[in-house]
C-alpha cells in the first residue's frame, strides 16, 4: 500500500479539517451550461444560476462542454458557438465575473471520424485539448486508432469520467495504457461523493490512490450537482485533491 493510500485509508470515514478549495483548482473543464442544447441547463436563467454558483464556490474559470452526440444531441459547432455568444452577453448583463470558454464533449460514435476529418473541433487550452466520451454500456473498439488520429490532427484527447465506465472497473492498467499513448484522463469530483453509486466511488478513489487522472471536473448539469459538491468538500478524498497538482491549474 502506498503512503498516499494509507493516509486516505485511515481517514476514510472522517471529515477533513481542510476542505477542498475549488479556488486552488481554478478552472472547471467539464460542465453543461449552454442552455437548451443537451441534458444540462435548459434555460438562460439556469445557465446564469450555474455560473453564479461556480463563481461562489471559488472557480475563476469555467470551460463548458455541451454534448455532441449525433443520435441524441446532434449539435453542430456553429450552433453551439451561436448560443454561447448569447450566454456571454447575458453573463455580462448579469454582472457575473467568472471567465467562461466554450468546448464540447464529443461522443465516440460513427460520425466522429468524419467530423475530425472535415472540421475544427471545439477544444481548449494552448495544448488544444478535446474532451471525449465512450458509451457507458458498450466497451469501445478501435479507440486507440481514433485517439491516434486526434493526436495526429494536433489535438490532445481527454477521456471524460474514466471511473464511470463500469467495464473498466478493476482495470487501472487501461488508464495507464491510454496515458502512455498521449491521452489524458478526467475524473468527476461528484464520483468521490458516491453520487453515481458505490462502485464508481470506489473506482474514483483508486484513481486518486494510484494517480491515474490528469484533470478533475464537476460535470455539472444542474444546480443540485454544485450544491452536492459543496456539501462534500470536507470528504477526505476530495480534501486531498487540494494538495495535488492537476492540469486544470494551467488552463
Amino acid at each position: 500500500m502506498s503512503w498516499f493510500s494509507g493516509l486516505l485509508g485511515k481517514r476514510k470515514e472522517q471529515s477533513s479539517k481542510d476542505p477542498l478549495s475549488l479556488s486552488a483548482i481554478g478552472c472547471d473543464m467539464h460542465s453543461h451550461f449552454i442552455p437548451g442544447v443537451d441534458d444540462g441547463a435548459q434555460t438562460m436563467d439556469d445557465s446564469l444560476q450555474l455560473l453564479q454558483k461556480m463563481q461562489a464556490l471559488g472557480y475563476k474559470k469555467c470551460i463548458t462542454t455541451p454534448h455532441i452526440k449525433m443520435d441524441i444531441y446532434p449539435n453542430s459547432e456553429e450552433k453551439l458557438r451561436r448560443v454561447f455568444d448569447q450566454l456571454q452577453e447575458e453573463k455580462v448583463r448579469a454582472g457575473i465575473g467568472i471567465e467562461v470558454e466554450l468546448a464540447a464533449e464529443y461522443y465516440l460514435d460513427d460520425t466522429f471520424a468524419e467530423r475530425l476529418k472535415e472540421r475544427e473541433l471545439l477544444c481548449f487550452g494552448k495544448q488544444r485539448y478535446v474532451l471525449m466520451e465512450f458509451s457507458f454500456t458498450t466497451p469501445p473498439v478501435f479507440e486507440e486508432d481514433t485517439f491516434k488520429r486526434v493526436l495526429d490532427r494536433g489535438y490532445i484527447p481527454i477521456l471524460a469520467h474514466f471511473e464511470r465506465y463500469l467495464y473498466f472497473h478493476g482495470k487501472p492498467e487501461v488508464a495507464e495504457k491510454y496515458r502512455k499513448i498521449g491521452v489524458n484522463t478526467q475524473m468527476n469530483l461528484l464520483s468521490l461523493t458516491g453520487h453515481y453509486g458505490p462502485d464508481i466511488r470506489k473506482q474514483a478513489e483508486r484513481m486518486v490512490d494510484d494517480c491515474l487522472f490528469d484533470f478533475v471536473g464537476t460535470d455539472a448539469h444542474r444546480i443540485q450537482h454544485l450544491q452536492l459538491l459543496e456539501d462534500h468538500l470536507s470528504m477526505p478524498y476530495l480534501a486531498e485533491l487540494g494538495k495535488r497538482l492537476v492540469k486544470n491549474q494551467g488552463l
